[in-house]
């Protein structure tokens, strides 16, 4: 037996950071250290639902879950079955939805010992043997942790389609018309950054946001020039206008329309906009499952429009992320915005969508509070460790890397 730290959620909104004893693992498991886990959204959801979530089982409060899903990790031991296969010190990543069970048993959300918010979890047999172990070639952490929210929006983008004399056509229309609506939170940052930055690209990528602050943050992470250097018209629109939109399109409507937020005006407005033979994909996750939004049908009949949505990813999602990461042609810290501890899960957490930014990283091995890594400089008044991080960031164009996160586990 170990002493383990972790969240758990026991019910609704009630979740607990607490020690408790880990068993050992038996010789076809392996024991992991997580290092970093990045808080998702669905995460507040599941909080907000407790037991009624459908993922959540309904035992809770006697048998509390591990809450975080977004997790990097290394292995510590390794079970003598997988000895062939794994070694201490490789870094790992997970695909949550452990789909080969055949129903909605997930990670960071069903099970008692193993989870990202906690400094070690057990990886059962049938987990490692599916190749829901994935070992991950990086110099950080932190990329891993945010494998799991890239590979959803590549979901995404692969779950698009079109259909040309017949022929299903999935995936983005390459050198098409893209507009992703709400787009500058931190999955649309990564939707940009994958638009922009794989093989099938469009000509015209439109993104649009009414917040002017994450505007200005997208615009300093990408830049119009940069895009126009691959062939991308990339225009930024603080607007819900449906005819500025489609100007940019000389009327004809976009291929592409990706919704990012769960909002009526913003799926009828992607509905608006849509070209002959548009898709549009609801990525937004809405928590009443009564939501709907007006559709226009005789567009679905006369202009062959389309709909498509998912939710989260698969284990192929999660190696495709890996191999762009790997090659350096996609960069997931964009969505990054602030850093903290273990101690900060449960109010970072229980306080998500009123929290500005994008992503909030925690390092499950130290405390510190939540920080958006834009006070770093102002906290190296009073706390040196916060001004050399700083000084690192500025040196990589205001974004988290490596060399902060070695700094970050050395010296907090």
């Amino acid at each position: 037996m170990m002493l383990n730290k972790a969240v758990r959620l026991y019910g609704k909104n009630d979740l607990r950071l607490e020690e408790f004893e880990l068993r050992e693992i038996n010789d076809r498991e392996i024991l992991i250290k997580i290092i970093s886990d990045s808080v998702c959204m669905s995460t507040y959801k599941t909080t907000l639902q407790g037991s009624e979530h459908i993922r959540v089982p309904d035992d809770i409060s006697e048998n509390p879950v591990i809450i975080g899903h977004e997790f990097c990790a290394e292995i510590v031991e390794v079970g003598e079955r997988w000895k062939s296969d794994y070694k201490v010190g490789d870094k790992v990543v997970m695909p949550p939805v452990l789909s080969y069970r055949g129903g909605n048993e997930t990670v960071g959300y069903s099970f008692e010992e193993i989870g990202g918010d906690s400094e070690y979890s057990i990886v059962y047999e049938d987990i490692i043997e599916n190749g829901f172990l994935l070992k991950l070639n990086s110099d950080s952490f932190f990329n891993g942790s945010l494998i799991e929210p890239a590979s959803c929006v590549l979901r995404g983008y692969k779950s698009t389609f079109h259909i040309h004399n017949d022929n299903y056509m999935p995936g983005l229309k390459k050198n098409g018309r893209t507009a992703i609506l709400a787009g500058c939170g931190p999955m649309g940052l990564e939707a940009i950054d994958i638009a922009l930055h794989t093989d099938v690209k469009p000509s015209l990528l439109v993104v649009t946001d009414i917040n002017k602050e994450r505007i200005e943050y997208a615009k300093s992470v990408f830049s119009a020039e940069a895009a126009a250097k691959d062939g991308i018209e990339l225009v930024f629109l603080n607007t819900s206008d449906k005819s500025e939109l489609l100007k940019l399109t000389n009327n004809e409507g976009y291929d592409d329309v990706f919704v990012y937020a769960p909002v009526p005006q913003v799926v009828e407005l992607g509905d608006k906009i849509l070209g002959f033979d548009g898709c549009l994909n609801f990525f937004a996750g809405p928590l009443d499952k009564k939501f709907s939004a007006p559709l226009n049908f005789y567009n679905v009949h006369y202009a062959q429009h389309h709909v498509a949505g998912t939710s989260g990813s698969t284990a192929e999602n999660m190696r495709d992320i890996v191999a762009l990461i790997g090659q350096r042609r996609i960069n997931p810290a964009v969505m990054i915005t602030h850093i903290g501890g273990m101690n900060a899960v449960i109010d970072t957490t229980l306080n998500l969508p009123k929290i500005p930014g994008g992503k909030k990283l925690i390092y499950t091995h130290i405390d510190m509070p939540l920080t958006a890594i834009t006070d770093f400089k102002e906290m190296g008044k009073k706390d040196k460790r916060f001004g050399e991080l700083y000084e690192i960031i500025k040196d990589n164009n205001g974004l988290w890397c490596a060399r902060a996160e070695e700094y970050l586990l050395n010296n907090f």
